[in-house]
């Protein structure tokens, strides 16, 4: 009987390692149809789960209180389950080189504790040789066990996109690969259990690996290139979005928008692979180009904040000014390598202490990671310049007169940033405001 058999028929169990905004919903999905124990290190977040409380807003409490997943914090109950997911973060350092101490953590982790006959799949973006040359080696040196002898592996990218509820793991196609055809078909097998899409046989781990890392450095030049006309438009007084509404009517013209690049996604993937190829002798143009471009957005925008103040005739030291919204992207409660706080820092260096709100953030995240205390949205009041940096859903419903509500009476022109151009700029500056998109 293969694993995929013994699994299915409840004899073997699956494990996630790591239970964030990719690992948790994975965990979930299997859970509806195989038994999963469900393991991180954060004993917090455990207890929420069991309470029933979802913190990542990924499936919703309701969802959390009623799934069957083992729950745990205890390493040594990943010793019941025999396939192994591995869904931790790979960041990056201050030197914009790769971190890869959560990895490399989970595979010591996972080999103390790992079994003859398992199978371990990571999910967590790398560039390609990490799972064969970094993590390979750690499951074997604590485990004791021998790779393609008493375990296989293989590396299967996440594609989960917090905060949407559409591109799910279920109906995104699943890349996977093996070690070997075996492996490979045993690890296709398991995913096609949850992911109704199907999935897509890779040729190798490595190449896995790197169509993971290009998808993000992609999209990421893609956007730089959009922050890169948003400048140029901005010095010719051209709206950006105007523009791009006009050349988005060519049926194969790519309709990406300007904004801040952040995450743990789009904003480190393109490290990783610039990373590797430098370890090779060749120095990226193109890619690390779009990243400098999209690094330097939040000194940009705040740079243009106080150019408008100086407009409105403003002082700008005592300037008070209110940024909606604070997580990466919309929607979703990550505040992890948010570009926000670019603004936030370059705006203090101005002299001017920006009050934050956000309703939809991890709070407790936030002023642990940077040391930012949230304002409730009622306590904003009296400001001289606003900005509306997400696009969450609660802000795209605020009307003018919402918007009137945050500023002061002071008989100067009111400064609004709209980042996203979620707002009527028409409408706002018949009103007398000097709005201002990306």
């Amino acid at each position: 009987m293969s694993l995929y058999e013994e699994i299915v028929s409840g004899k073997e169990k699956l494990s996630l390692v790591g239970l964030g905004y990719v690992g948790m919903p994975i965990a979930v999905a299997f859970a509806k149809k195989i038994k999963v124990v469900g393991f991180d290190l954060n004993t917090a977040k455990i207890e929420l789960y069991k309470s029933g409380v979802d913190p990542t807003n990924e499936v919703g409490d309701e969802v959390i209180k009623a799934t069957k997943v083992a729950f745990t914090a205890d390493p040594s109950m990943l010793r019941e389950a025999k396939f192994h997911i591995v869904a931790v973060p790979t960041p990056v350092n201050d030197d914009h080189t790769p971190d890869l101490t959560p990895v490399e953590g989970a595979s010591r982790i996972l080999g103390q504790n790992l079994t003859k006959g398992s199978i371990v799949v990571f999910e967590s973006t790398v560039y390609p040789g990490v799972t064969e040359d970094i993590c390979v080696p750690i499951l074997e040196k604590e485990s004791g066990l021998k790779c393609g002898v008493d375990f296989k592996i293989g590396y299967s990218p996440e594609r989960i996109n917090p905060g949407d509820k559409v591109h799910r793991l279920e109906t995104i196609t699943k890349i996977v690969s093996g070690m070997d055809e075996e492996t490979l078909e045993e690890i296709a097998h398991v995913y096609e259990l949850v992911v109704e899409a199907g999935v897509y046989r890779a040729a190798s781990i490595k190449v896995a690996e790197a169509a993971k890392v290009i998808e993000n450095s992609q999209r990421d030049i893609n956007i730089a290139f959009m922050n890169e006309l948003s400048i140029i438009f901005n010095k010719m007084g051209i709206d950006t979005k105007s523009v791009l509404e006009a050349a988005g009517t060519k049926w194969n013209f790519l309709k990406f928008q300007p904004g801040l690049v952040g995450g743990h996604c789009i904003g480190v993937d393109p490290y990783y692979l610039t990373y590797k190829a430098e370890q090779l002798g060749y120095h990226s143009q193109i890619i690390l180009s779009g990243r400098r471009i999209n690094d330097d957005m939040g000194k940009y925008v705040a740079e243009t904040l106080v150019k408008n103040l100086i407009k409105a005739d403003i002082p700008v030291k005592s300037a008070k000014v209110a940024i909606l919204g604070f997580t990466f992207k919309e929607n979703c409660p990550d505040t992890r390598n948010t570009k926000i706080i670019d603004i936030y820092n370059e705006l203090k260096e101005y002299g001017i202490t920006a009050q934050v709100t956000d309703d939809n953030a991890d709070a407790d995240e936030a002023k642990r990671l940077y040391g930012i205390e949230f304002t409730p949205m009622k306590s904003i009041k009296d400001c001289d310049a606003v900005i509306l940096a997400v696009a969450h859903e609660s802000y795209r419903s605020l009307e003018m007169a919402d918007i009137d509500a945050l500023y002061a009476d002071r008989g100067k022109a009111k400064v609004l940033t709209d980042l996203k151009g979620i707002l009527d700029k028409k409408a706002y500056t018949d009103a007398g405001y000097i709005y201002w998109r990306l």
